[in-house]
């Protein structure tokens, strides 16, 4: 169970980072996510640098637990934009069907990261 536990975490690690530096190298594909009465680059740079040092935090002991509970807030956090978005005339991420996986996925990522939490050491 440990090393499953183990490659749980460095694979939300490696999604974080690399969905971070996403933010930066694709900013336009986040546009459609972001209500339009908020910055949008800025919201969406702010996501990228908070998802980058989520993610470092799981590789970095003493960091593990409060990573993974700062990737839980992140993950509730997104959920609404999720949801707003499937309920769109035309979804951001492409289509209606996609924007209901996206769903299950986000309530896949909040699963993975409440078990990854609670198996973390303090």
């Amino acid at each position: 169970m440990k090393y499953i536990l183990l490659i749980l975490k460095i694979l939300l690690a490696i999604f974080l980072i690399y969905g971070g530096f996403n933010h930066f190298n694709n900013p336009e594909f986040y546009n459609g996510f972001i209500p339009n009465f908020l910055p949008k680059l800025a919201v969406n740079y702010i996501s990228g640098i908070i998802e980058i040092l989520l993610g470092i935090g799981l590789f970095i002991k003493g960091y593990e637990k409060k990573s993974a509970y700062g990737i839980f807030l992140l993950m509730i956090a997104f959920m609404p934009i999720h949801i707003w978005d499937a309920f769109k005339e035309i979804p951001a991420i492409g289509s209606k069907t996609a924007a209901y996986i996206r769903i299950i996925v986000q309530l896949l990522f909040i699963g993975w990261t409440l078990v990854i939490y609670k198996n973390e050491s303090k």
